[in-house]
């Protein structure tokens, strides 16, 4: 438990999840996360966001020690997923004369948890809640990453309370602001969040950084990850990158294989791929590396090569998998290559075309399939594709 006051009588209340293995009980998550809300007290106190359900009671605890015993006037609720609202019945206990602040897609969601608690304000775009000395402005972002998300603004310090927006993987290691840590050494975890969970929506994402660019932005508080109070900038032109569909040059090659050969296939294009002169190259085994990892690199590079040998007349199932997320996710503007490997029915190649009409990249090169050992004629034909990737990044993508 972390309580840091950010501006005078507004407050961090951090918790720290070093336990939990999955986020979502999907995404890997080795370095942990952090859950935060903020707290302003004044002439009236308002809670923004709660925390997960296992940090109850040293939240209601904090709350409690910041308030003096005073009731909790507004909880304004950003966002309704579980990670933020774990708490929301645990506060209207404790304060049932407590007003809850959303927007109309807010309320029915909160009907599927709270549907008992009818002390509700419901604002839109512009709204203003007054708390004395602090006064409050709300804009929607719908769809980073759920339809009701919205952002608070404090009007008085120009503090962005900006949800899941701007907010990354990864646990606050005494370091609460981003002047106290290496902002550089949380960027991987930080994009790795955003591809994980907020990627699928790209252009909304465009659209609310394009929305608060009127705002005059202080400090961004996000409900993960470190408060930005030094240069909130940094954060948001990495969202503002990402969700741009602006790709490194770099290739990722991922690959499934049950006795080799389709790896020694992947091994021949990455080399080749060196020696055209690309330096940002990452060989993935599906199924080895988690999704969440190799979706990352490839939001992150402009080039995907994918092999699979033909499984049961079909795609290697863990190659598979990470063909769905990558369709699920919609990544737009890479450049596509395929090859793949059988020992007496295809299967493997067939269907990563049918995946490359569906994701609508460009295609790179002509597939490449072999017939059980690697022969020579083959590994002429895997150069041959990898030199129509290095061909289109080096003509048309600077180097990152």
């Amino acid at each position: 438990m972390q309580i840091v006051n950010i501006k005078e009588n507004i407050f961090f209340l951090g918790y720290n999840d070093r336990r939990t293995h999955l986020f979502e009980n999907l995404w890997p998550i080795p370095f942990g996360i952090s859950y935060n809300s903020y707290l302003i007290v004044d002439e009236k106190i308002a809670l923004i966001d709660t925390v997960e359900r296992s940090f109850i009671t040293e939240f209601l605890d904090s709350i409690e020690e910041k308030t003096g015993g005073r009731p909790v006037d507004y909880l304004v609720i950003n966002h309704m997923e579980r990670d933020h609202s774990g708490a929301l019945k645990a506060v209207i206990s404790k304060y049932p004369e407590i007003t809850l602040v959303g927007n109309n897609k807010t309320f029915p969601l909160v009907e599927n948890f709270c549907p008992d608690h009818s002390r509700r304000l419901t604002v839109k775009d512009g709204d203003t809640l007054s708390l004395g000395k602090h006064n409050l402005q709300f804009q929607t972002i719908p769809m980073v990453h759920w339809p009701e998300t919205m952002v608070t603004f404090e009007e008085t310090n120009k503090i962005l309370f900006s949800g899941d927006a701007f907010g990354g993987y990864g646990t606050l290691d005494g370091g609460i602001f981003d002047d106290e840590i290496n902002t550089d050494s949380i960027k991987e975890e930080t994009m790795r969040y955003f591809t994980n969970i907020v990627g699928k929506y790209c252009p909304h994402t465009q659209r609310a950084i394009k929305k608060l660019a009127p705002f005059e932005i202080s400090v961004i508080a996000p409900t993960h990850g470190p408060v930005w109070r030094t240069d909130p900038g940094k954060v948001v032109g990495w969202y503002d990158k990402w969700s741009s569909y602006e790709p490194e040059a770099g290739v990722v090659i991922a690959y499934g294989s049950m006795y080799g050969h389709t790896q020694a296939m992947a091994e021949v294009i990455a080399r080749r791929l060196a020696e055209r002169g690309l330096k940002n190259i990452k060989v993935y085994d599906a199924s080895k590396t988690h999704i969440s990892y190799i979706l990352n690199d490839i939001f992150k590079y402009k080039g995907f090569i994918v092999g699979s040998p033909a499984y049961n007349n079909s795609l290697f199932p863990t190659v598979e998998s990470l063909l769905t997320a990558v369709e699920h996710v919609s990544v737009k503007n890479h450049l596509l290559g395929i090859f793949g490997n059988y020992s007496w029915s295809g299967g493997g190649v067939k269907n990563l075309k049918l995946f490359a009409e569906k994701i609508k990249w460009e295609l790179v090169g002509e597939a490449v399939e072999e017939k059980g050992a690697l022969k020579a004629d083959i590994i002429e034909q895997l150069v041959l594709l990898a030199d129509a990737m290095a061909d289109r990044l080096q003509g048309t993508v600077i180097p990152g």
